[in-house]
């Protein structure tokens, strides 16, 4: 008995949520040993592998594209390095499952950017009520009055803040510069990923980052776990889901990978997480559930910026 496409799809999917979902233990792992910046260099590179090798087997690198360079270099900018950036050195801050938690809030502030920069992007009471409940979980995270604050828990809220205001300056960019050249997401995302690439190896400092060769554990976790696995064959699977069941259905993946990275952080990793941490997930992937009221159209544009968690 064959199984259809579309269920290879669902179980693809629940498999995509695991991936990402475990991203946030393997981050945490990674910056033990080299700096935040190396670690999203490595994964860009060995992401990068992957979809550049999807690309070119789907025979969607275009020549012709490099007219569009400048557009490419902006969405590697907020989408890949400053996006992934931010997810990295929250995470380095964080406990790894509240990390994974409040990367679920993503696209409660890409929306907030979007109302502010697209006019096809309105308020309902329903989006307004979405955006309440994700930020009370958010707070019940952080914690801002706890006798207890502890400065770097803030300061990790805000680089994922940062990561997820990144991911909806990229959304706008896309909707206005990206969406009418009709490319394909995996060409896209190996631009993205490529240019990433070249920035990160111009700016960032080398100091240190042997340190993953010293354990192989490490160095296999870093390359394969959140490179090539988490980056990479990660993107190519979300493709295939978006092609057999729609953006908006594909877009369900972000409901689950909070669950999952608090599941891992609390039995794999031991991390102290507690029933507030939990609630706080609910109370997030309650807010994104109500604001995920798209149109199919705007739902599509989702592929264009999509976060490799």
């Amino acid at each position: 008995m064959s199984i259809s496409s579309k269920s290879i799809a669902i179980i693809g999917l629940w498999l995509l949520a695991l991936i990402w979902g475990s991203n946030f233990m393997l981050m945490k792992i990674a910056v033990w040993h080299i700096s935040p910046t190396q670690v999203v260099l490595v994964r860009v590179a060995f992401g990068f592998i992957p979809v550049f090798a999807y690309a070119l087997f789907k025979k969607e690198i275009k020549f012709a594209h490099v007219k569009h360079l400048h557009h490419f270099v902006v969405m590697s900018l907020f989408a890949t390095v400053l996006n992934l950036y931010g997810f990295v050195k929250g995470t380095e801050l964080l406990q790894s499952g509240i990390a994974g938690a409040m990367s679920g809030a993503a696209p409660i502030f890409a929306f907030i950017v979007a109302v502010i920069f697209l006019p096809q992007e309105t308020f309902s009471i329903k989006k307004l009520f979405g955006i309440t409940v994700g930020f009370l979980g958010v707070l019940l995270i952080a914690n801002p009055f706890s006798n207890e604050l502890k400065s770097f828990a803030i300061e990790g809220v805000l680089f994922m803040v940062m990561a997820s205001v990144c991911l909806g300056a990229s959304f706008v960019y896309s909707s206005r510069f990206i969406s009418p050249l009709k490319l394909s997401a995996s060409a896209l995302t190996t631009y993205q990923l490529g240019i990433a690439l070249i920035i990160l190896l111009v700016v960032i400092d080398f100091d240190g980052l042997s340190n993953i060769n010293k354990n192989t554990l490490v160095f296999s976790s870093v390359t394969l776990g959140l490179g090539f696995l988490g980056t990479g064959i990660a993107c190519i699977i979300y493709y295939f889901i978006i092609d057999q069941l729609g953006a908006v259905k594909a877009a369900s993946v972000s409901y689950i990978t909070p669950v999952v990275a608090l599941l891992i952080g609390s039995f794999i990793a031991l991390e102290p997480i507690g029933k507030k941490e939990y609630f706080a997930a609910a109370l997030i992937t309650l807010g994104v559930y109500l604001l995920n009221n798209r149109t199919k159209r705007k739902a599509m544009n989702l592929r264009e910026v999509t976060s490799t968690l």
